[in-house]
């Protein structure tokens, strides 16, 4: 069974595909397109560390003529990821390329309009770019074949999809206590693009800005989400799913695959590791996802497992193989340290709780991130 662990290409000493796989993996998913962020890294060169967005390969010709151009990242002209792809094939083993798709600050302050846009008119989430806007879509397209290009196995797509209130700039405040019902509304994109595609979307804006005013304006938490607003949120899943089939087409025809990355587990529960309610898979609608629609759309399908508990693990899974089906390939992804997983044993009853639930590879986050004795509980976990 295959297994991957999630790097970056600023790892200690480059990305290294040899002290990667020592770790008991099968496969590297390196970060060929990624965002801005600030990580401590406990075995970097540097302990912390702060990204940039952009891609870790020349431009070349994948982006003439869009107006959407990614930036570079220092030291693409060097070919990473190109070098990294020689060294898995000297050594046999698959090479995924990873990238951050329409969660882009640099982008979204230098064209605001490409952005989300709240029930107020607002444009205050720079790093969510908005999956219906045409000039949108083009890039992701586009960057989905640039990073098959690199002669990558597969492309795994992350944030091809909505973005949510609680992620959209890399400091963020509140001090009103908005509750999850107006948090939800704040998140929704009512933009020119949007709008014309989705039923009862004036509506919909309007009930959003009622919702959020009244918090707003001293009133307390909102709980509940007006019926119209769940509606209005997963009539968007075609918007995400035709994205996906376009993006997973341009993928392959450079010959390689498409796996959709859904966040919906990091969502519920990337903070603690202790997501609540129903499987992740009945709650993707908020962010524009329907896996039964993108299990037809794409041929390989990843989750989030950010769970401190087995059986949660398992829930999960069986959920979203229930979801997809048969016929599309299950990945999960789970985290081998703080704040999920204690031990070797517990990511190893974890590992084997997703698979026995059905899923076809189980891959791990992220080999920068984690101390070394955290990283090494993976080779016991049977990978």
């Amino acid at each position: 069974m295959d297994s991957s662990l999630f790097a970056m290409v600023e790892g200690p000493r480059g990305a290294d595909a040899a002290r990667i796989l020592s770790h008991g993996v099968s496969s590297i998913t390196i970060g060929a397109a990624y965002h801005r962020a600030r990580d401590v890294t406990p075995h970097g060169t540097t302990r912390v560390t702060f990204r940039h967005d952009g891609v870790h390969f020349p431009l070349g010709d994948h982006f003439d003529g869009l107006r959407l151009v990614p930036p570079v990242q220092k030291g693409a002209d060097r070919e990473p990821i190109r070098a990294l792809r020689d060294e898995t094939r000297e050594l046999g083993v698959a090479l995924h390329g990873w990238g951050v798709f329409l969660h882009n600050t640099t982008l979204g302050l230098a064209f605001p309009d490409v952005t989300q846009e709240n029930c107020f008119g607002d444009r205050a989430a720079p790093a969510d770019l908005c999956p219906s806007h045409p000039d949108v879509r083009a890039y992701a397209v586009a960057l989905g074949r640039a990073i098959a290009r690199q002669g990558v196995d597969s492309v795994v797509a992350e944030s091809l999809h909505f973005g949510t209130f609680g992620h959209g700039y890399h400091h963020e405040r509140s001090f009103v206590n908005l509750g999850p019902a107006a948090e939800f509304a704040l998140g929704l994109c009512f933009c020119a693009h949007c709008l014309p595609r989705l039923p009862d979307a004036e509506k919909a804006r309007d009930v959003a800005a009622r919702l959020a005013g009244d918090v707003l304006e001293g009133g307390p938490p909102a709980s509940d989400l007006p019926g119209v607003l769940t509606e209005y949120a997963r009539a968007r899943a075609p918007i995400v799913t035709s994205l996906a089939a376009e993006v997973a087409a341009a993928v392959a025809a450079e010959g390689s695959q498409l796996t959709f990355l859904d966040l919906t587990g990091a969502v519920l529960g990337y903070a603690d590791g202790r997501p609540t309610g129903a499987p992740a898979a009945d709650s993707a609608w908020r962010i524009g996802v329907d896996p039964a629609a993108l299990g037809s759309a794409v041929p390989s399908y990843a989750i989030l497992c950010y769970a401190h508990d087995t059986v949660r693990v398992g829930e999960d899974v069986a959920a979203y193989r229930a979801a997809l089906g048969p016929d599309t390939a299950l990945r999960a992804v789970l985290r081998p340290g703080h704040p999920d997983t204690t031990s070797a044993g517990h990511l190893s009853a974890k590992a084997a709780a997703a698979r026995a639930s059905g899923a076809d590879a189980v891959d791990y986050y992220a080999y920068d991130l984690f101390p070394l004795p955290a990283l090494d509980r993976i080779r016991s976990a049977g990978a």
